[in-house]
């Protein structure tokens, strides 16, 4: 998931997005646009990807004359489902509070389109894993953001170093690099999500079957506790070990560095490992220094058929049961999945396509991860299993700057169990 999904309303930004309300209502009040055609709400909030959708609703109103195509980025989600007027259409990064619309039968059932067949059986599976509802296929994954650790060639190769397939060589790597005096790893501990999203991820993705584990922690809600199945502080306690060991290989400052803090040393040569996703390529780009990157999983055990990239649903397609215009809907989700379109954007977005034929990434700095996404050695991120009410991103920020792990553990424990007794 982007870090750019989400962030303060400047007053700028207060309004763009008023005016776009604004615009929506009185189009939303008309039902249809200037042309007669039907109005098409088309919802996508994903930030960097805004020009992009708004140019390929463009063109798809221009083909046809059944509907326009009105894209929306300003919608409050939530109150539109309780208004009982969603948006006709969605394409957004599919998680746990997209799950709360699925699992009540808000979404219909695009099973019966002909796009749907396409999509690959695991990569459907991903999307189950959050919420279902009734066999209903609810959603069409669009594309799917494969993230593992950034590594620098140059510093890799400058010191003979070759890329880690198991943990003993991942801390003899670490070893040789701080020896060397070189940091081995960037870490942006200011920015909470940082560290959830990455060496948390990593490291628990990479021990235990993630799916199965909140399965078992959904099933078991109130209960979790000291003695349950099981728990945070007892299932998480080895790759939270684990995910200390690591960190003890980042930079000195790494508790006042921030996103764009890791953007740019990693651009500048700073460091030999960065653990971020995809998002963060395209913002060191920016810089254009010509730093030479890949992507390898990170091993945290020593068997090498353990190795998992972490995945996460970046897009996905969805149409509400009580979508105004579902027809269209259906109609330019079509024209959004043909192949020159679908993979294009994968393309641009640095993506991994979601359909059986979909053909595979060529962009250098992510093709090490093509194989392990290819055979499904993959792990979803699990700290996007956490309802959001329960303040997990901090709680592991605070054990990584010096807080009682195992107490803190336990207190998620506490809270997980106190969520589901409210629930």
């Amino acid at each position: 998931m982007s870090p750019s999904t989400s962030g303060p309303l400047t007053p700028t930004r207060r309004h763009v997005l008023a005016g776009a309300g604004a615009a929506l209502a009185a189009l939303t009040a008309a039902g249809c646009g200037a042309s007669g055609r039907p109005t098409v709400t088309f919802y996508q909030s994903k930030p960097e990807a805004i020009s992009y959708f708004k140019d390929l609703t463009e063109k798809f109103t221009a083909s046809q004359d059944r509907f326009r195509i009105l894209h929306d980025t300003a919608t409050n989600l939530s109150a539109s489902f309780v208004r009982d007027n969603p948006p006709d259409l969605g394409c957004l990064n599919y998680n746990l509070e997209m799950g709360r619309y699925m699992e009540r039968g808000a979404l219909s059932d695009l099973a019966d389109m002909p796009e749907a067949s396409t999509i690959r059986e695991d990569v459907l599976d991903l999307g189950k894993a959050y919420a279902s509802y009734a066999g209903r296929t609810s959603v069409i994954p669009y594309s799917v953001t494969a993230a593992s650790v950034i590594y620098n060639r140059q510093i890799f190769a400058d010191n003979g170093v070759e890329v880690p397939t198991t943990w003993d060589e991942f801390l003899t790597v670490c070893n040789t690099f701080r020896d060397a005096g070189i940091t081995p790893i960037y870490s942006t501990y200011r920015d909470p999500w940082t560290i959830a999203q990455g060496v948390f991820d990593y490291t628990v993705g990479g021990m235990i079957d993630v799916q199965a584990f909140f399965a078992k922690m959904n099933e078991l809600g109130a209960d979790v506790g000291p003695d349950s199945e099981v728990s945070f502080a007892k299932t998480l306690r080895e790759p939270v070990q684990r995910m200390l060991e690591i960190t003890a290989f980042s930079n000195a400052d790494a508790e006042s560095r921030g996103y764009a803090d890791g953007n740019t040393a990693m651009a500048q040569g700073k460091a030999a490992m960065y653990f971020q996703g995809t998002w963060a390529l395209a913002e060191i780009e920016k810089a254009e220094t010509g730093v030479d990157l890949g992507t390898f999983p990170l091993p945290v055990t020593d068997d090498p058929a353990d190795l998992k990239v972490r995945v996460n649903i970046d897009l996905s397609l969805w149409v509400p049961e009580k979508a105004t215009h579902p027809d269209g809907a259906r109609e330019f989700i079509s024209y959004l999945m043909q192949p020159e379109i679908q993979d294009a954007y994968n393309a641009a977005f640095l993506a991994f396509g979601t359909t059986k034929d979909a053909p595979p990434v060529t962009d250098s700095r992510i093709v090490e991860m093509q194989g392990y996404y290819d055979r499904g050695q993959y792990s979803m991120g699990a700290s996007q299993f956490i309802p959001f009410t329960i303040p997990s991103h901090n709680y592991i920020q605070s054990i990584v700057t010096g807080s009682d792990a195992e107490a803190t553990l336990r207190r998620l424990d506490s809270d997980w169990a106190r969520l589901a007794y409210r629930a």
